[in-house]
């Protein structure tokens, strides 16, 4: 299956933290990709507001920055203006995370949404709420997952990334060219140079389906075959390449959170020891709304 190319950009990247150490490493992934993209980062918190220390313990963005050497120390708000990065702070004055966090996304539309897999006692909040697996479905965003466990490929310590082999299980459906345009889009935004992107199919290999494979610097394609159960052998694969990231197309109304309903996607992201960039078939949709529209949903500070 081939399908027209479509320029996947990460303008606005949505980021929810619970202010825990693993929330930091997530944080660290959505900070590097928004500055190398030169994007605007929402940092959304939900809880109770009437804490005072509410907005100081949000993730410190230019401390990180300059810890990166990417700022002087002692930088001034406006100097992260200087490296093309917008980021807003937002705190909602909801009860139930999940919930409130779907219902800005709904008004807020979002280029990627990054998201550690153990905040708010894991997934399994996530995927029981009445309400957010339909908001989740009509959102469409790119999600990457960074499992808890994980340092991911970015580090929390200097920015650098190690992005250096990326693992894309592909089939005929759902449709194998969004994923491989995702992991492109990544690679290139990240800055990677001849990154290894494996395909790989699980079944039949007369039944490889056919992708287009573009020309860029960030990666070199190869491809690879297996049989067997398929969510073993992707993280069987995952583990063998020692890959930096799994990126995987879901199903076209399966959402952000990939419906979580038993899925491929989703045994893979509860089990992978990497970051997980779950791409919904039909990403091709109309550009976001402005992060900045209608804000008054919640509580926003951009002093950072």
């Amino acid at each position: 299956m081939v399908t027209t190319g479509r320029s996947i950009a990460f303008r606005h990247i949505f980021h929810p933290s619970d202010f825990t150490e693993t929330s930091n490493v997530s944080f660290a992934h959505a900070l590097k990709l928004a500055v190398s993209a030169r994007a605007h980062l929402t940092i959304l918190h939900t809880g109770n507001t009437r804490r005072s220390s509410s907005w100081s313990e949000f993730p410190r963005v230019r401390k990180t920055l300059e810890n990166w050497k990417l700022l002087p120390a002692g930088s001034a708000a406006e100097d992260i203006a200087g490296l093309g990065l917008g980021v807003s702070k937002v705190v909602l004055p909801f009860a139930d995370p999940a919930r409130s966090i779907v219902r800005y996304l709904h008004r807020h539309p979002h280029d990627l949404i990054v998201l550690s897999t153990h905040q708010h006692d894991g997934l399994k909040r996530w995927i029981h709420d009445p309400v957010a697996e339909p908001i989740a479905r009509e959102s469409g965003e790119l999600t990457l997952f960074v499992p808890h466990n994980a340092e991911g490929f970015v580090s929390t310590t200097d920015g650098s990334v190690r992005l250096r082999n990326i693992l894309i299980p592909v089939d005929s459906t759902p449709d194998p060219q969004v994923s491989v345009y995702a992991a492109t889009a990544f690679a290139e935004a990240f800055g990677c140079r001849n990154a290894v992107g494996t395909l790989l199919h699980v079944g039949d290999e007369k039944a490889f389906p056919q992708c287009f494979l573009p020309d860029t610097t960030a990666i070199q394609w190869k491809q690879a075959f297996s049989r067997g159960p398929i969510t073993s052998e992707i993280l069987r694969t995952a583990e063998e390449t020692h890959a930096d990231l799994v990126v995987m197309s879901t199903h076209g109304h399966d959402g952000f959170l990939d419906a979580l309903r038993g899925s491929n996607t989703e045994i893979v992201i509860r089990h992978s020891h990497c970051p997980v960039l779950a791409v919904p078939s039909y990403i091709a949709r109309e550009p976001v709304l402005s992060t900045f529209e209608n804000l008054a949903t919640g509580n926003l500070n951009v002093d950072f």
